[in-house]
């Protein structure tokens, strides 16, 4: 067996600072699409309305009990059919947005119930909106709640950006595909994916930190 060779690998390395660049593109994207998603998934859950309720329902139970590159698929390769041709970066931001939301949503939902009826009334006692309730008293405390979800929700959204490498989206996988077929050389090629990915998401899990203690203060005051 040949020695482990990295000369290859390491020497297409602007291939690969390219594809680190669009997957973290392409997944802070759909995590800011999913969030949105989410929310509003959550908040027609909740509705007493069954023409808000249910279509939110069996979206959330699709997407949840089918495959991550199925759904790719369908939005690439199936949207055409319909008359809607998207270009793969396109594709793969809006499947895994879609992918993200529907997780998101039941993290969020799950927060929304946590919070105490009580507050809500005393923040109607006070003359608040329904809006400023909603954000202040609701949902802020809501996703304080459920931000360590949320942001393994968010790590698994960005491991999946991989799958896109099927629709011929140069993200890290894909690239790193290229780079196996030019240089023969399986092995030091994925670990080197292997070990950015663990960078990536090292720097996601730092850049969360330090997002929750800028939005949620007050849960570091009582520590």
């Amino acid at each position: 067996m040949s020695p482990l060779d990295f000369s290859g690998v390491l020497s297409r390395s602007d291939l690969l600072v390219n594809g680190v660049l669009l997957t973290a593109q392409i997944s802070l994207a759909a995590m800011a699409f999913a969030l949105i998603i989410g929310v509003l998934a959550a908040v027609f859950t909740l509705s007493g309305s069954k023409l808000l309720r249910w279509p939110v329902l069996a979206y959330v139970e699709v997407i949840r009990n089918t495959p991550f590159i199925v759904q790719v698929f369908l939005i690439y390769f199936g949207l055409p059919a319909l008359g809607l041709r998207l270009d793969p970066i396109t594709a793969a931001i809006l499947a895994m947005s879609i992918y993200g939301g529907a997780y998101t949503s039941e993290i969020i939902r799950a927060g929304i119930q946590s919070i105490n009826k009580g507050q809500i009334e005393a923040g109607r006692a006070l003359g608040m909106s329904p809006l400023t309730i909603f954000r202040y008293v609701v949902l802020k405390p809501a996703l304080s709640s459920v931000f360590p979800s949320l942001v393994a929700q968010f790590i698994l959204l960005l491991l999946s950006s991989s799958v896109v490498s099927a629709i011929s989206v140069p993200e890290l996988t894909g690239t790193g595909n290229d780079i196996q077929g030019l240089t023969l050389r399986n092995m030091e090629i994925y670990l080197v994916i292997a070990v950015i990915y663990v960078a990536l998401v090292a720097a996601l899990k730092g850049a969360m930190t330090v997002l929750e203690r800028a939005m949620f203060p007050f849960k570091f005051l009582r520590r």
